[in-house]
């Protein structure tokens, strides 16, 4: 029952060349930050990068695209990081970007083998290009399929050694249900404690959902600030 991993290196070991992983946090906040860093070091590349956004171009999945690891990005969100649009305007990075409802309920159908679902988002642009289509009760709907993916790098606020993850705050948009979309989740952890210190409860991500579970950090924990100046 003990899944704690004795480190990032040893963890990322595990992924291949080819691999699709997805990557859990919003922006900045909730991102396995020691996990894309143990990735970038041991070069691992032609991966797909299912994530929100694309970090930034120096921190987060920035440095993945950077190194030219990434061979294909699923995401929403792909503002602030100038090299992952000039990759995508030479056609050096496949990109398929959903809308961001869309890209959290398709993972979470994944992560409950759910075969797909309707949504009326999308219906009538570029969304909906090769995709079945219906009316129900005088609305257009979109057939969306799940997404699943080979691992999950999630981040967590806490942790025990038997994977049961607690989250706080925005870390919780994504990372809870990617945990339970991929085939092997890589949990990283700010407090890792023994079974029996968190709250059952307050547990979100259930520890049968997590192969492996690590001590993070340090942190940096980017975020954006807005400074301002009072006139005297």
């Amino acid at each position: 029952m003990n899944k704690q991993i004795a480190s990032a290196d040893e963890a990322v070991a595990l992924i291949p060349d080819g691999a699709s992983i997805m990557m859990g946090g919003f922006g900045l906040c909730g991102i396995p930050e020691t996990l894309i860093a143990a990735l970038h070091r041991r070069g691992t590349r032609d991966l797909t990068v299912i994530s929100n956004n694309a970090g930034v171009d120096d921190f987060g999945i920035g440095i993945l695209l950077k190194a030219r690891q990434v061979r294909k990005m699923v995401a929403t969100y792909v503002g602030e990081n100038k090299e992952f649009e000039r990759q995508f305007l030479t056609k050096e990075l496949e990109v398929d970007l959903v809308p961001q409802g869309t890209f959290a309920e398709r993972i979470r159908a994944g992560g409950a083998g759910i075969g797909g679902f309707f949504t009326p988002t999308g219906y009538g642009t570029l969304v909906a290009e090769g995709k079945e289509t219906r009316e129900i009760d005088g609305i257009h709907y979109v057939f969306e399929q799940p997404l699943r993916a080979d691992f999950a790098f999630v981040k967590a606020w806490r942790g025990d050694t038997h994977g049961n993850l607690l989250y706080r705050r925005t870390a919780r948009n994504f990372n809870p249900v990617m945990a339970t979309a991929a085939r092997v989740t890589i949990a990283e952890v700010e407090d890792l404690v023994e079974p029996g210190d968190i709250d059952p409860d307050a547990v979100v991500t259930p520890g049968i959902y997590v192969a492996h579970v690590l001590r993070g950090g340090p942190y940096e924990k980017r975020i954006e600030k807005r400074v301002v100046t009072l006139n005297a």
